[in-house]
């Protein structure tokens, strides 16, 4: 089984990709089953494994390939890079913007006294917000830029997503910006779909990361036919390859410990009740820290998944033979199978988790599957 790419970079036009893939190494090619050509590469000679891929203009189809991507390699996060146009004038072209939060800016109701905004926002998370201004202060990443007197600088905060290439400051879409998400600094067309398929994946981190390439105003097509879209891409691609390679060497998020002195409780502290005969007990704590979970059923062994792997290779066998199913997308989905049946006879959650949820990536959208998929989930949310 091929190693697993730890981030996943995103970019919705030619010019913003080839930046990007101008920067990975010993690049090849995974065809994901539905036809998404992903590229995986490393940064620099020794460094973390990325997968690359082309989602196209506009939110929907950004989204829709975030979400397939996180499915199908189960990245430590995402990272969407690209160009946009500016809404300050301190923000210069070819500089550097990072999202803080993206806004959804197309939001609204139309009544009859006028149109009323309906905001939508995603934040950022604290942890990826931590290590972009880290990159941003160390300005190693400019290392990658050629060389300038006036180094492109990289600034913080809200990105406007919406469906529209804006050419003017003053027509009445960019009076709604300016009215309802004045303290937008770019605007551009994907991050709102990118924002929401992370934060459906348990809020996967996610950075947005943009050159700009215009003012998104009447001097666009001026800009655009100075090379300032090219400029604007090696800055954010250089500097989203810099942040891609400090999140893949982060560690993981660990769950709090238990402490071993029971009088000290702990955010993961348990409380285990047992009653004998005819006693019932509904529940009974000490001091409780965060939620409360009550459970009443057996949690679910090992075992339990392995027997249901078994199962799903023999059907996986079957339906091959039977012609309902394509012989490579059986081979994938049987080397997973086997990652995830020595993952669970090992008791290593992690890898049997992403084992799993890459085979929903290959088979999950096959109905003959979905029963048994669904009973694996279930079994390997069940393991203590």
């Amino acid at each position: 089984m091929t190693e697993n790419p730890h981030v996943v970079l995103l970019t919705a036009l030619d010019v913003e990709y080839d930046e990007v893939r101008a920067g990975l190494r010993d690049v090849r090619t995974q065809i994901h089953p539905a036809g998404t050509r992903f590229e995986l590469g490393r940064i620099g000679a020794s460094g973390p494994l990325v997968a690359l891929t082309l989602t196209g203009k506009g939110n929907l189809p950004a989204g829709t390939l975030t979400e397939r991507a996180i499915t199908y390699f189960s990245p430590v996060a995402v990272i969407f890079v690209g160009v946009a146009g500016a809404r300050r004038a301190d923000v210069a072209l070819g500089d550097v913007v990072v999202a803080t939060h993206v806004y959804a800016y197309h939001g609204a109701t139309s009544e009859d006294d006028g149109t009323w905004a309906r905001p939508r926002v995603w934040e950022t998370s604290h942890s990826v917000d931590q290590t972009a201004r880290y990159i941003a202060r160390d300005r190693a990443w400019a290392h990658r830029l050629p060389a300038d007197p006036a180094p492109p600088q990289v600034h913080f905060g809200p990105i406007a997503a919406g469906e529209q290439v804006h050419y003017s400051k003053s027509s009445p879409n960019a009076t709604w910006l300016h009215d309802h998400y004045n303290d937008a600094i770019a605007v551009e067309m994907e991050a709102a779909g990118v924002a929401q398929a992370s934060h459906l994946n348990d809020a996967l981190p996610m950075a947005v990361v943009r050159g700009i390439s215009d003012p998104a105003d009447s001097t666009k097509a001026t800009a655009d036919r100075d090379g300032w879209q090219r400029r604007a891409a090696v800055s954010a691609s250089a500097f989203a390859l810099a942040l891609a390679a400090e999140l893949a060497a982060s560690p993981p998020r660990q769950q709090p410990k238990v402490s071993d002195d029971p009088s000290q409780p702990t955010a993961s502290m348990t409380v285990t009740n047992n009653a004998s005969g005819n006693a019932r007990v509904g529940a009974q704590a000490g001091q409780i820290f965060g939620g409360v979970q009550n459970s009443f059923e057996a949690p679910s062994s090992g075992g339990d998944v392995l027997a249901l792997l078994v199962e799903l290779r023999a059907h996986l066998h079957q339906a091959r033979q039977a012609g309902r199913l394509e012989e490579e997308v059986r081979q994938a989905a049987l080397e997973e199978v086997d990652a995830a049946t020595e993952a669970a006879r090992q008791q290593q959650g992690g890898r049997l988790r992403v084992a799993v949820r890459k085979l929903s990536g290959l088979i999950g959208d096959l109905a003959e599957f979905a029963g048994k998929l669904a009973a694996i989930m279930s079994a390997v949310r069940g393991m203590s």
